[in-house]
C-alpha cells in the first residue's frame, strides 16, 4: 500500500512541575492535523509491563498528567507515547526514568492571612493533587517590616498547621511570604510566594 508510518512524537519528557508529574512531547514533523496520542507507563516494580493510562488514550493535547496513576511515589517510573491517525500509528517513544519523591518540583503555597486585634493567623494552601496530599509537605513563613531586610522566620510548619503571630509590639506595614518544602534525600524548596502586606496596629 506504500503508506509510511506516522512521524513519532518528539522531545518526549517526563517532567515534574508544581507538585505534578507530567509527560510532555511535541508532534512529529509532518504529523496530520487529526493526529491523537496514547500514553502508557511502567514502574521499576514491574519493568516488563506497560500500563494503560485511561485518561490519556487518543488525546489531542501534547501532555499527560501521570501524578495520580503512579503506583508508588518512591520507585522509578518511565512513560511512553505514540501517535495515532486512522489506521496508522507511530512507534512508541520512551521518556527517561523519574522518581516522584526525588524529582518533584514544588510551587509556592498560597497564603491566607487573618488579622485579629493583636494576632495574625496564617495558613497556607498548596496546589496539590489529592493523591499526594498525604505526603509530608511543609512550609516556611517569613515576616518583615516593609522596606526592611530583617526577616523573622517560622520554619518547618506542617502544611495544614496555622501559624499564629503576636503583633502587639508591631506597628506599621508588615509583609508575609512563604515557600513550600519537602524532605526527600535532602530538603527541596519552592520559590517564595509574592509578598502579602498588612497594616498593623495603626490608629485610624
Amino acid at each position: 500500500s506504500g503508506h509510511v508510518q506516522l512521524p513519532s512524537p518528539q522531545n518526549v519528557t517526563l517532567l515534574s512541575k508544581d507538585f505534578d508529574m507530567i509527560l510532555t512531547w511535541t508532534p512529529g514533523e509532518g504529523s496530520p492535523p487529526d493526529v491523537t496520542y496514547t500514553v502508557r507507563y511502567k514502574s521499576q516494580e514491574r519493568t516488563d509491563k506497560w500500563i494503560k493510562v485511561p485518561h490519556c488514550k487518543n488525546i489531542h493535547r501534547t501532555s499527560c498528567n501521570l501524578t495520580c496513576v503512579l503506583p508508588n511515589f518512591f520507585v522509578k517510573v518511565q512513560a511512553r507515547v505514540k501517535a495515532v491517525s486512522g489506521a496508522f500509528q507511530s512507534p512508541w517513544v520512551e521518556s527517561q526514568f523519574r522518581i516522584y519523591y526525588l524529582d518533584v518540583e514544588l510551587a509556592p503555597p498560597v497564603l491566607n492571612v487573618n488579622v485579629k486585634e493583636n494576632l495574625i493567623h496564617v495558613n497556607a494552601s498548596f496546589p496539590l493533587a489529592t493523591c499526594v496530599e498525604s505526603l509530608s509537605w511543609m512550609y516556611d513563613l517569613n515576616l518583615w517590616e516593609a522596606g526592611s531586610e530583617d526577616k523573622k522566620q517560622y520554619e518547618c510548619n506542617f502544611r495544614k498547621n496555622t501559624v499564629t503571630i503576636d503583633t502587639t509590639a508591631l506597628r506599621g506595614n508588615y509583609c508575609l511570604s512563604a515557600r513550600s518544602s519537602f524532605q526527600s534525600l535532602d530538603f527541596k524548596y519552592s520559590k517564595f510566594s509574592q509578598p502579602l502586606c498588612v497594616l498593623l496596629n495603626h490608629k485610624g
